[in-house]
């Protein structure tokens, strides 16, 4: 059995020794090279577009809206973005031009010889200024979706209640800083169809863009995924953006165009994480028992709306957090600026809210003067208990584990009334931080049931079993789990299971690689369509051989049955597609029984089932400088059941890293709309000399409709370490930061506040 092993990841080595092709590895013959003209202003009228005289402009292709077909737009939930500016800029490093040329050394001199004359026109920068509503730059008043989800009767509750403590966070924007920037091949073939090759989560979302642009049947446009150097989310929806523009350069000098960004390009025309203000009002009996909550969440969507109305979904149904509270009443709005669209990241609108519940929690429990994990320990979700939209847990709920886990490993109690305690003499001091969350596992609500995702396995004429499905491998594991549940399903081993291309003329549409829905979704239908295999290949044995198909097992690569000698599997596959030809299974998503959605009401069974983790966090603060040093990170995860548990811990390493670095150090800075950090040494992240010593915890809560009882795990790990860091800086210090990253001016400002 597979499943369960640390077996070697799939596509390792070619990564390590430099074999495996990413897009800016690929050459074609006459290739041409294509750049971009992008606005230098926030929100402005274009007045003129002036090609310079002194450039010799026969030696390119020049690209604007008026060459798009059909549809100029980036086809997604509103359809509000334009592939090209037409006449209005609504963010600086918007894509307005764009030009091809045989060298990328031409293309940018011709560039540089591309003058945009502008009308300035006033931009809207901050939420707050969003919400004023002084300048309408989106509807009538500046909002792209809300939501509210109400239970019981906070306005009742709120009378009753001992206690009320009210609390405001902010979080700020976050670069997605995969190690492989945006980049994509095009090719414009003579019959008007285009294949498309590039760097990529979701080939099927490039698919339909690129029909949108071009008014294309399915058949007239191929997406190929080439290997991915990391996505994070950043390449959900934006190679679609990448994509058009290199499929109408290519169209129009008749040549294969790739487009690869630069770093700081990337970094100021690509999706980000939400900046978020979270504001809680809770009411408590004295002993610390939720009563009432009332919580207002604000996003600020960027220019325009990509996938922003999901990512505040996601986060107001998580904004409470895991735990139970009669009386809910949760409002959330995601507004436009004139800044660079947000979009997809790691946790999708969790990280956000998650970040103001647990710090809130910290403040109750500073506030009723009780631990921090007796405060969790009365409110926690358990197994029969209901979520904020009504949803009861009726299974898999490691919320118990996850927490004595995390306790008793980091020995947490100890060490926070030591800190509290002893850290009052010199200039360093250490504090202890936890967290504790939950992550709804798939698309919210219907959209699973919506997508109908669908993968297939099919026999190979060399005797294997090759696996087709649209779920990409963007560093997450998917090649290898896949193999595994594959290879388990069958009885055989992963070294007879393969994975084949990631190109839309060969693989049905299994749905976004996103929502923490690769492994638990999608696993389970290719788990499905492994057991149809499996059926197939009893059902044709029994007819040949004379008895019942159920009397016909696969283990250990035999296939065997009553009174015979076993059959090799690899041979048996062999010859059969020797003889019928190939033999592909298909299987399709459903629902588990009994899950039921109100989307108009917000209220039922958000996702099939949550993950669940909890995370401590030990700092130590300089108090000359204020500088934290992160010393050790203990977390616990209930993913249901580690497919393969090396990778899992390796998931939850990295996805912690980069929580700490959210909360820590990683800041976009503004200057009048435009990103001014645009790079490596002024964009902060953690380095690996940044990484503390990490305790990763596994629990595994079997979920029953999952691939051998797994849960979501990809986004689970971006949910908890920012609150635990912040959590930590306020035991040692006292000072109690409310927005992040937490920079040493702010824990001197809050410090300062608190004297």
């Amino acid at each position: 059995m597979s499943v369960g092993k640390n077996i070697t990841r799939t596509e390792g080595r070619s990564k390590v020794n430099g074999s495996a092709k990413y897009i800016d590895d690929y050459h074609y013959p006459n290739m041409w090279y294509g750049k971009t003209v992008r606005s230098t202003m926030a929100h402005a009228k274009i007045l003129s577009i002036n090609y310079s005289p002194n450039f010799d402009w026969s030696q390119v292709v020049v690209v604007d809206y008026q060459d798009i077909p059909v549809r100029n737009i980036v086809a997604m939930i509103f359809d509000d973005q334009p592939l090209l500016v037409e006449s209005v800029v609504k963010h600086v490093a918007e894509p307005i031009v764009l030009v091809a040329a045989p060298s990328k050394e031409l293309a940018q001199k011709a560039v540089d010889h591309i003058e945009v004359v502008y009308e300035d026109l006033p931009a809207v920068l901050t939420i707050k200024e969003a919400l004023a509503v002084k300048e309408k730059i989106f509807g009538d008043d500046n909002i792209f979706k809300q939501y509210t989800i109400t239970r019981g009767s906070v306005t009742d509750a709120f009378q009753s209640a001992e206690i009320i403590v009210e609390g405001t966070y902010k979080v700020g924007h976050q670069e997605q800083l995969y190690i492989e920037t945006n980049g994509v091949i095009a090719t414009a073939e003579k019959d008007g169809s285009f294949v498309i090759q590039g760097s990529m989560q979701c080939p099927y979302y490039v698919h339909r863009a690129i029909k949108e642009i071009f008014g294309l049947s399915d058949e007239q446009v191929i997406v190929i995924q080439t290997v991915t150097g990391g996505g994070f989310g950043g390449k959900e929806d934006f190679p679609s953006v990448v994509a058009g523009h290199a499929a109408l350069l290519s169209r129009k000098c008749g040549r294969p165009v790739k487009i690869v960004y630069e770093r700081g390009e990337d970094f100021v025309s690509s999706t980000k994480r939400h900046p978020a203000i979270i504001h809680h009002r809770t009411g408590l009996t004295r002993d610390g028992r939720l009563l009432a909550s009332e919580i207002d969440i604000t996003f600020d969507g960027g220019a325009y709306c990509t996938l922003s109305p999901v990512v505040l979904s996601r986060g107001v149904i998580h904004a409470l957090g895991p735990y139970k509270c009669p009386n809910v009443k949760i409002s959330g709005r995601v507004v436009a600026t004139n800044t660079a669209p947000n979009g997809a990241f790691r946790g999708f609108g969790v990280p956000q809210a998650c970040f103001g519940g647990e710090l809130h929690m910290e403040k109750i429990a500073q506030t009723l003067n009780i631990s921090p994990v007796e405060l969790r320990r009365k409110n926690m979700l358990r197994e029969g208990d209901t979520t904020t939209t009504g949803q009861q847990l009726s299974y898999s709920v490691g919320t118990q584990e996850v927490l004595d886990t995390v306790l008793e490993r980091s020995d947490f109690l100890t060490k926070w009334q030591q800190y509290q305690q002893k850290n009052t003499s010199d200039n360093k001091r250490r504090g202890v931080g936890l967290s504790f969350f939950y992550h709804g596992g798939g698309f919210t609500g219907s959209g699973e049931e919506k997508i109908k995702g669908k993968a297939a396995v099919q026999l190979t004429v060399d005797g294997q079993v090759c696996i087709l499905t649209a779920s990409t491998e963007i560093g997450q594991g998917t090649k290898t789990i896949f193999r595994q549940i594959v290879a388990t399903e069958l009885g055989v081993d992963t070294d007879l299971v393969t994975f084949g291309e990631t190109d839309t003329s060969k693989v049905p549409d299994s749905g976004p690689t996103v929502a923490s829905r690769t492994c638990m979704v999608v696993g389970k239908v290719v788990q499905m369509a492994a057991a149809n295999l499996k059926q197939e290949i009893a059902r044709n044995l029994s007819a040949k051989l004379g008895c019942e198909p159920g009397e016909i097992e696969i283990s250990n690569n035999q296939i065997s049955y009553p009174n015979s000698t076993p059959i090799n599997f690899q041979e048996f596959a062999k010859e059969f597609v020797k003889e019928h030809g190939e033999l592909k299974t298909m299987a399709q998503y459903s629902s588990p029984p009994g899950i039921k959605w109100d989307e108009l009401n917000y209220t039922g069974d958000a996702y099939p089932v949550f993950s669940y983790g909890a995370d401590v966090v030990e700092v130590e603060v300089d108090l000359d400088t204020y500088e934290v040093k992160i010393l050790k990170v203990v977390t616990s995860s209930d993913i249901g059941k580690a497919i393969n548990p090396a990778m899992a811990e390796g998931q939850i390493e990295g996805g912690t890293v980069q929580a700490l670095g959210y909360g820590l150090c990683e800041e976009v800075v503004w200057k009048d709309g435009k990103m001014i950090n645009n790079r490596f040494t002024n964009y902060i992240i953690p380095t690996a000399l940044d990484i503390p010593e990490m305790e990763t915890i596994l629990v595994e809560k079997p979920y029953p409709y999952g691939p051998f009882g797994a849960k979501g795990l990809g986004e689970l790990p971006m949910d908890g370490g920012a609150p635990a860091l912040v959590a930590a800086i306020s035991n040692a210090t006292g000072a109690f930061v409310t927005e992040i990253p937490a920079t040493p001016e702010r824990i001197l400002a809050a410090l300062e506040a608190k004297q």
